[in-house]
This record gives structure tokens, C-alpha cells and sequence, in this order.
């Protein structure tokens, strides 16, 4: 009789003999990214040569749908049904990525064929997010074989192909297809752990509200000889406007853009202890932003300000001009204790109040909201406690990843509780070249869903409708 023990042993065997890893090396080989109009056919391919028939043949019915909205991709939806008055759990993933930039990555690697190095397997998805998406797949195909094709819950699976242009459609297609979505709770896997090698649990993730500050001066630039000292360089004053939004050491002033009761007391008790380190890619600045909060408060709990590009003449041919504009696009990371209602008049008061009323705020709004369940929550507890029986490890619970997915979405218009269970890391590069997945936190996650899965399927124990 099959135990929970065969069936993450059976799980982990398909991982460690490489069956995994050339499943992986499938999916990555193509090349389904929208950012790149000559690949705008492979999310199709993705979905309906990759992901469709391994899905029927576990028993799925499967539908590819057009996305809502033009020129974004299709997104597909999937089932398996064994008994209506059983918990349904809806899970997620995106079989979109980020563009090859195929020039620049290290010699030996390509973004388009997995390749392994030291503990690493390199491609374009590996760790965003086919790799995640086929680890959770593969758990529960193997699950599903060790209790004799029965699993004793029911699936739904959402597959997008557009989240890396902001998810647009999801959100539509969702509201439009509430009935058939519906379910009891949202298990899914995108993004990093706290740590490579700390097992994640997260309820939410950060907001993005995104805005430019512009400066035009003058029709056109005016010579920096017979001009300069006397006519006003919109980058100074741009500069100087960015300079009075956060200080010199990221210290947000607008304070109207952060949570206006601080930082709840569930947020900062579920993140009490938890230390986070630099990685290769970047440092943990201690003096950087809000001061007397630990770097997982600040990123986890807080409200953060990111300016993304700047511009102002011509920075690929600098010429001896005053030049005639300057512009900046940037960024607000926020969690849900922020009102962004306040976002852009508490940004333009500021800049009034500071001197600037000339600088413009242009194209401001939200890319993506954030989102949080209660890491208290009972279908959170019993992820967290199903992951430890299997990892033999302390699980670490967030109120909310740093970064954004969709899973406002799933709040929203089907109003589940969130479970995202990370399995890559911070430093996987994900959105530029030499994008990896760490294969030791990979296999963890093979065990950790095995696991679960299993113990969905024992009605013991698991949260109730």
C-alpha cells in the first residue's frame, strides 16, 4: 500500500536520475516570450504542445483560451474533478518570460537550452517560472500515481502567458470565469525564498504604483557655452525634486505614502527573528531606508521608493547643449496598509510645498496591487506544517514577498486565501542573462509539494470549507 513516504520518495527519484531536469530542458527549449514580437507564437506552442497533453494525461480537462485583451497572450485553464463536495484547490503559474537577450550571457550558456553548472541549471524560466510551475506539476502527477489515480481533492490550474507584461487580461478573464475558477484556497509557487537555502511560506506580495516626473524647459537644447550659468538644466532641477522625495539615504519624506498606522503588529511578529543576507547580485545597506527597521521589515513590511531610469540629453552621444527636458520614471513598493488613493496628491503637495511646482507627474497609477491573507491563516498553517513534515525544517511564514504577482486577482474576484510557496532565491538573475535555478532548493520543492499534495488528500487535518 502506498504510504506518503513512497510517494515523495518516488517524486524525488524522477528528480535526482535527471528525468526532471530534461523535463525542465523541454519546456525551456521554447522560447515563449511575449516581450519578443518573433516569439509571439511559442506561448501558444507552450501551452498547447508543452503543458496540454501531460495534463490530460493526468486526468485534466483542459481549455487555451484568447487573453481579453489584444495582443497579450492565452491563457489556460485546467480541472480535474473527482468529487464537487471535496476542498478545491486552485493553483498558478505563467509559461511567459522575460526576453532571451541571448548576446549577453556568459560564454557556454544560452537562454534557450538549460544548462548545468555547479549546482545550477541556467536557461531562460528555469527559475521563472517553468521550473516552479513543472516542479508543483510533477509532484502531483507522481501523488496522483502513488494513491492509485485518486487524490482525494480536486484540482484547478491557471496557466497565463502575460505576466511578464503586468498580467494584463488576467484580471478579466478571471471576473468573467469566477464559477468555473472557483475554489477553497490559492497553492502556487512564483518568486524567491527569504533565503536560498530557508524554506518560504508567502500570503501576499507588494504593490507597484508607477509614475514619471517631468521637466520640459524649452522646445530644444541650447548651447552649454554661450547658455550655461544662465538658463535653467532641467536634469539639476529634476534632481533636486527626486532629492526632496527621499533623502540621501532612502528615507522616504512623502509620509502620506506609508501605512498610516505603521506597521501592523501581525506583520512585524511574523518577521520577528527572520535576518536576511546580501546575495552575489546586490548588498543589504543597513543605512538605507526606513531607519530602525530590520531589512526584512523594510522590504517585507514597508513602503519603498525605487527611481527606474532617468533621462535627459542624449546619454548614447552627449553634445555641449543645455538640454531642453529631463524626465525620470519611478517606482512605489507598497504593501496593503498604504492608501494609494494618496499616492499621486500627497506627491504633488510634496513638490509644491518643496519649491517644485513646475516638475509635471505624468502616467501615474497601479501596475499591479498588492495583496495579503493572514500568515495565520488555517490553509497557511497547514501548508507550513505538511512542508516542515517533509523538509524536517523551520518554515519560514511572510505576510508578503517584496515583489509582485497576481494574487489580488484571486482576492478579489475569487476570494481565496494565498499560498505562495516559493522555490527559487534571490540571486537567480531571473530578469536578465544567466537566469538559473538552484537545484538543491529545486529538489527541496519537489519533497515539500509531494508532501502536500499527499496530505491534501487526507480529509485529517485539513482545513474544512
Amino acid at each position: 500500500m502506498s504510504t506518503r513516504q513512497t510517494a515523495l520518495a518516488s517524486a524525488l527519484a524522477f528528480f535526482d536520475d535527471g528525468r526532471f531536469r530534461d523535463r525542465l530542458a523541454e519546456l525551456v527549449a521554447i522560447p515563449s516570450t511575449l516581450q519578443d514580437p518573433a516569439h509571439a507564437r511559442d506561448v501558444w506552442r507552450y501551452l498547447e504542445e508543452a503543458i496540454r497533453p501531460w495534463l490530460e494525461g493526468m486526468g485534466f480537462t483542459v481549455q487555451v483560451h484568447p487573453n481579453p485583451l489584444p495582443d497579450y497572450g492565452p491563457i489556460l485553464t485546467a480541472a480535474r474533478i473527482e468529487d464537487p463536495g471535496l476542498p478545491t484547490v486552485l493553483t498558478y503559474g505563467h509559461g511567459d518570460t522575460v526576453r532571451g537577450l541571448d548576446d549577453q550571457w556568459d560564454a557556454g550558456l544560452a537562454p534557450w537550452r538549460l544548462t548545468e553548472q555547479d549546482g545550477r541549471w541556467y536557461g531562460r524560466g528555469t527559475a521563472d517560472n517553468k521550473g516552479q510551475h513543472a516542479l508543483n506539476l510533477t509532484a502531483l502527477e507522481h501523488v496522483l500515481a502513488a494513491r492509485g489515480g485518486k487524490l482525494g481533492f480536486n484540482v484547478k490550474l491557471v496557466l497565463e502567458t502575460s505576466e511578464e507584461r503586468g498580467s494584463h487580461g488576467l484580471r478579466d478573464f478571471v471576473a468573467a470565469h469566477r464559477e468555473e475558477l472557483a475554489a477553497d484556497v490559492l497553492i502556487a509557487s512564483d518568486g524567491p525564498r527569504v533565503a536560498a537555502d530557508i524554506p518560504t511560506i508567502s500570503t501576499g506580495t507588494r504593490g507597484t504604483f508607477h509614475f514619471d516626473l517631468v521637466l520640459d524647459v524649452r522646445p530644444g537644447g541650447v548651447h552649454s557655452g554661450n547658455w550655461g550659468g544662465m538658463t535653467t538644466d532641467p536634469a539639476i532641477v529634476l534632481a533636486h525634486a527626486i532629492a526632496a522625495i527621499a533623502d540621501r539615504h532612502g528615507r522616504i519624506l512623502v509620509r502620506d505614502w506609508l501605512p498610516p498606522n505603521g506597521m501592523p503588529a501581525q506583520v512585524r511578529g511574523a518577521l520577528a527573528g527572520l535576518e536576511l543576507h546580501s546575495e552575489a547580485s546586490a548588498t543589504i545597506d543597513p543605512d538605507w531606508g526606513e531607519p530602525g527597521f530590520t531589512a526584512a521589515e523594510k522590504v517585507f513590511g514597508w513602503t519603498s521608493f525605487i527611481v527606474l531610469a532617468m533621462l535627459s540629453g542624449r546619454p548614447e552621444n552627449p553634445v555641449n547643449a543645455v538640454a531642453p527636458n529631463a524626465s525620470a520614471h519611478c517606482q512605489i513598493r507598497y504593501t496593503v496598509d498604504s492608501d494609494t488613493t494618496r499616492f499621486e496628491p500627497a506627491l504633488r503637495a510634496h513638490l509644491d510645498a518643496a519649491g517644485f511646482p513646475e516638475i509635471q507627474i505624468a502616467n501615474a497609477g497601479i501596475r499591479m496591487p498588492a495583496s495579503r491573507t493572514d500568515p495565520d491563516n488555517p490553509w497557511v498553517r497547514f501548508a507550513a506544517d505538511s512542508l516542515e513534515r517533509s523538509l524536517g525544517k523551520h518554515i519560514q511564514r511572510i505576510p508578503n514577498s517584496g515583489g509582485g504577482l497576481p494574487g489580488d486577482v484571486f482576492v478579489d474576484h475569487l476570494h481565496l486565501p494565498l499560498v505562495w510557496i516559493p522555490h527559487s532565491y534571490n540571486g537567480c538573475k531571473q530578469h536578465g542573462p544567466n537566469e538559473h535555478f538552484l537545484i538543491a532548493p529545486a529538489r527541496e520543492g519537489m519533497a515539500a509539494f509531494a508532501g502536500l499534495w499527499w496530505d491534501l488528500g487526507e480529509a485529517e487535518g485539513r482545513p474544512g470549507r
